[in-house]
């Protein structure tokens, strides 16, 4: 385990990456801006019209750090990893679950379970800290309402199920999203999930925070053993990483959502950062997606107590404890795959 997976964030558009001895070298218009040690990467993330040499794709390759390629917004386009250091045994058994329905649906429900108690947190939290009798009451109506979402996930039997109950309860949950906003601007007001493209600011930012995150999922996994792209309650998609995706949904709410809401209520994101697309999309501009970077690796930088193993870890290192145990559960260490809960 490294002691913490640092990202390299690259969103100047032109900027070329390679390989200088045992560093990165961030270079634009031929002028090296920044050099950083290969030992102390875990990813590198690149954001719209940056390119990179065949010999740092090597290198990379075989420190074992993904390097991400995003559009401007933060939609995934490819990636670049090395040799899986997992052994075949433990895909073989990934695979073998992942067509068996009982076996698939085992570990779905520890996953939503997982992500439905999040959620309840983050609104019970909300409404102890709130000001406001009205927004406290109404956080409260749909907590018990995801209490009794995990009451009826808990004897699910199918995954198609299950993913109706967890679609329920998502409605529920972002039914009193701006409740979690403190008297936001106008203009970050939240009607609805929108997402290919984000019709408004607080999509885009939850967007691109998800993106984010599915980029530490992904790595969790290929360093874990894990097939990226084989998940239980996701199932196969070209080009979608249903495992990453999987172990991602327990860290929507604590990690992501509370981050773009501490990003709008402490306003260190203002409307005037987001630029209206003629295709109706909306996305940030350079300034405001280096901010939400710099509070996004902050947050991972954080210290909290894995309520599982009861060791004190980095936020940034939680998703990848939790690849490990889902690789200690298909291989049969485990009698169930233990979710995360936030407290």
């Amino acid at each position: 385990m490294k002691t913490h997976l640092n990202t390299l964030f690259v969103t100047t558009q032109g900027t070329y990456l390679a390989k200088d001895g045992e560093t990165v070298a961030v270079k634009l218009k031929n002028e090296t801006k920044l050099r950083v040690p290969l030992h102390n990467l875990g990813g590198i993330m690149c954001f719209g019209r940056v390119s990179a040499s065949p010999q740092l794709f090597a290198a990379c390759a075989s420190a074992g750090i993904t390097i991400s390629f995003m559009s401007e917004t933060g939609r995934f386009r490819a990636s670049v990893v090395g040799f899986s250091p997992g052994n075949v045994l433990l895909r073989r058994q990934q695979y073998r679950l992942a067509d068996d329905e009982a076996g698939s649906a085992t570990i779905a429900r520890s996953v939503i379970i997982g992500k439905l108690a999040n959620c309840r947190a983050v609104l019970l939290r909300a409404a102890r800290d709130s000001s406001s009798s009205e927004r406290a009451e109404r956080l409260q109506t749909v907590a018990k309402r995801l209490s009794a979402n995990l009451t009826d996930v808990r004897v699910g039997t199918s995954v198609d199920r299950l993913r109706g109950l967890e679609g329920e309860a998502a409605a529920s949950y972002f039914s009193v999203f701006n409740d979690l906003l403190i008297e936001p601007d106008p203009a970050f007001r939240f009607t609805k999930r929108t997402r290919h493209p984000p019709a408004d600011p607080i999509n885009a930012l939850l967007s691109f925070v998800y993106a984010l995150l599915t980029h530490d999922s992904r790595s969790a996994c290929e360093a874990a053993g894990l097939d990226a792209a084989v998940g239980f309650l996701h199932r196969d998609r070209p080009g979608r990483p249903g495992m990453a995706l999987d172990l991602m949904e327990e860290f929507r709410p604590f990690f992501a959502d509370r981050l773009v809401c501490s990003l709008v209520n402490r306003k260190q994101v203002s409307a005037g950062g987001f630029v209206q697309l003629e295709t109706g999309g909306v996305q940030m501009d350079d300034a405001t997606r280096k901010t939400v970077l710099v509070a996004f690796q902050e947050r991972k930088q954080e210290v909290i107590t894995h309520p599982f193993l009861e060791e004190k870890t980095s936020v940034g290192l939680l998703i990848h404890l939790q690849a490990r145990l889902m690789a200690r559960y298909l291989r049969g260490d485990l009698d169930t795959y233990p979710p995360f809960f936030w407290k």
